[in-house]
């Protein structure tokens, strides 16, 4: 029996998440469909990937090891089904700004994919906060920049979402939360709360506190993701952040879960943004090509899912 790329997918997924149910939920598919996959995945490699229990599953030894090739391989793979149509006669230079999240949780990847298709392309890059890319942007003197894009003020900022990124609860394993059928942010505010600043991620998540008007139980306020991961994982407090910054290990290889709440808690937008007079070059349009067919295309959606 073959390896396949969905047994690979399922099985992250279910690391991830900690939960087979959960992992089910997040695939939109059946438990029992992942349950195969990895008992499957498992017969193949002769090797238990996880320990079961009540709570959920933990990865075993060989469960972490096969989780990193796991990963390689399933970005190969989406390497090549994402690849886009690249313009080798482009040429230019662009200023490319991006916000402190954008640049580390999701630039570089592309980065590496930009300089491949477009080596006659120059990107100056930088890293500014929200603020001074609106200003620099205004002045022009930077060309495009990748931000958040519900965190934009000024009118004459153009902006294009690309994507969307859940918020849910980051709260530490086998937490009593993960026994609740339905959680809100009236059970979260009970908890001590990390709140994390950066990106004005205090800003963006005060809007949903103060819908439902109420305040979080903050204990710490900090600019350092890692330190929220930290945090949370060691069970001093939990927090609500964005999928594209988490990761299910903490540095010192503690497990952080993920749960949905039943309230609105608004999703993170990233996109592009440029002066609305901007003239665009053709390294620019280049750039902006490349990001469109990358998140927006339908039929890549279509892939990404699979």
């Amino acid at each position: 029996m073959p390896l396949t790329i969905r047994q690979l997918r399922y099985f992250v997924a279910a690391a991830e998440s900690g939960q087979v149910s959960l992992a089910a939920v997040h695939l939109n598919i059946s438990q029992s469909a992942v349950t195969t996959a990895i008992r499957d995945l498992e017969n193949l490699l002769g090797v238990s990937l996880f320990i079961r229990n009540t709570q959920g599953v933990t990865l075993t030894d060989r469960g972490r090891h096969f989780l990193n090739h796991a990963y390689q391989v399933l970005r190969t793979v989406d390497d090549a089904l994402n690849l886009p149509h690249s313009d080798e006669n482009a040429s230019g230079r662009i200023r490319l700004a991006a916000s402190y999240t954008v640049q580390g949780y999701l630039l570089p990847y592309h980065l590496q994919r930009l300089n491949q298709w477009y080596p006659n392309i120059t990107i100056d890059l930088f890293e500014f906060e929200r603020a001074e890319i609106e200003q620099k942007l205004l002045d022009d003197s930077i060309d495009m920049a990748l931000v958040l894009t519900d965190n934009l003020t000024d009118e004459a900022i153009h902006s294009e979402r690309l994507f969307r990124s859940e918020r849910r609860l980051w709260i530490p394993a086998h937490h009593p939360l993960q026994q609740k059928a339905h959680l809100t942010l009236e059970d979260v505010g009970k908890e001590p709360f990390i709140m994390l600043t950066v990106d004005e991620a205090d800003l963006s998540a005060m809007r949903y506190w103060q819908h439902k008007g109420m305040e979080p139980n903050v204990i710490l306020h900090t600019s350092s993701v890692e330190s929220v991961r930290s945090m949370v994982a060691n069970g001093l407090g939990v927090a609500i952040l964005s999928d594209l910054v988490y990761r299910p290990w903490s540095l010192e290889g503690r497990r952080i879960d993920t749960r949905s709440l039943d309230d609105v808690v608004y999703p993170m937008s990233v996109g592009l943004a440029w002066h609305q007079d901007k003239e665009f070059t053709p390294a620019i349009r280049a750039i902006y090509d490349y990001f469109r067919e990358v998140y927006l295309t339908p039929e890549q959606h279509v892939q990404r899912k699979g």
